[in-house]
């Protein structure tokens, strides 16, 4: 399954502000981080894809999620490689691997190596920055 996009979404904070709710806005566009256990409930047996909240790219299968225990939604790799970018995120005192959207670089969350096998990453997402398109 391939729903790669080749075009870069680009709107001004004001045009983001328009199509985004307040909360939206503010995980995807100036990177910040819903409370644990605040997302929206994605039912784990629901067949389907997760795609970005700005752009509608499709992001995630249903089949890679998993519950990891943390209060956001988890995955275990993205739908297809390309689909996401990532970046050194070195704020709060910290390392880390930001996750963000391929096609309108919306934060989307963070990447660990704490996740299941066989690739032993958890893709720990906002769940306010995704949205589910049931199959």
């Amino acid at each position: 399954m391939s729903e790669t996009s080749t075009l870069k979404v680009h709107k001004s904070k004001d045009e983001w502000r328009e199509i985004l709710t307040p909360e939206q806005f503010r995980i995807t566009r100036e990177h910040g981080t819903e409370r644990a256990f605040s997302s929206p409930d994605f039912d784990l047996s629901r067949k389907g894809t997760y795609r970005c909240i700005c752009c509608n790219r499709p992001l995630y299968r249903s089949e890679a999620k998993y519950d990891s225990g943390t209060g956001w939604p988890s995955f275990t790799r993205p739908i297809e490689p390309g689909a996401v970018t990532e970046h050194t995120d070195r704020s709060y005192g910290m390392t880390r691997t930001e996750i963000r959207c391929a096609d309108c670089d919306a934060h989307l969350g963070h990447v660990f190596p704490d996740g299941p096998p066989p690739a032993g990453l958890r893709y720990c997402m906002n769940g306010v920055a995704l949205s589910f398109d049931p199959d």
